[in-house]
């Protein structure tokens, strides 16, 4: 309303068009994610990601797109947490080079890992309660609404290996963190496990 009168009636028109857009691009966006989550899942069912052979099978069936589906692929698999990601990172090594296998999958990851946690912020607990077990996200609830140093302990696990990102990244949505803190936890942390992977499936394949 603020707004509306600082601008004038025109201006008013103008944020009713904006807000429209924003609700329009919001909405395709989020068809565009459920259709290439159904795709993903259809191929994970059908054996695709079951080995290094047949996930790297099934991306070069893409052609000149196989990076970009790598890239989906990493994103939607922090999304969809059935969708294997140490896979997708020996693949994008071997196909790609240690390098341009590192880029494919830090951005998608990365993607993914953002896009868990907008989701999380956006829809709240009923669907981080469906995905994960109930007494899980209540342990880590009632922790990280009492601790000062969760900020901290985030950025650990996105650097160290072995950790459940996925969980943390829906998690972290429904705590108070802002958007901006945790795309730069994500964007500074992530890389260095990513990295390690590709170099050493990179040299595994080479030899």
């Amino acid at each position: 309303m603020a707004r509306a009168l600082f601008f004038g009636r025109s201006g008013e028109t103008m944020i009713k068009r904006v807000d429209i857009w924003k609700k329009a691009l919001t909405a395709i966006l989020l068809i565009l994610c459920l259709a290439l989550c159904a795709v993903l899942f259809k191929a994970y069912l059908d054996g695709k990601f079951d080995s290094v052979e047949t996930l790297q099978g099934y991306i070069l069936g893409f052609g000149l797109l196989a990076p970009l589906i790598l890239v989906a692929i990493q994103a939607m698999q922090v999304v969809i947490p059935v969708l294997p990601g140490f896979l997708g990172c020996v693949v994008g090594a071997l196909m790609f080079g240690w390098l341009g296998g590192f880029w494919c999958n830090y951005i998608g990851i990365s993607a993914g890992s953002i896009l868990a946690f907008l989701i999380a912020k956006k829809l709240g607990k009923s669907v981080v309660d469906k995905m994960f077990p109930g007494k899980r996200y209540e342990r880590w609830s009632s922790w990280a609404a009492k601790s000062k140093s969760y900020t901290a302990f985030l950025f650990l696990i996105m650097v160290l290996p072995l950790f459940p990102d996925d969980f943390f990244c829906y998690f972290t949505g429904l705590t108070k963190m802002s958007t901006r803190k945790f795309t730069t936890i994500i964007i500074l942390g992530k890389p260095w496990c990513i990295l390690a992977y590709c170099i050493l499936a990179g040299m595994a394949g080479t030899t």
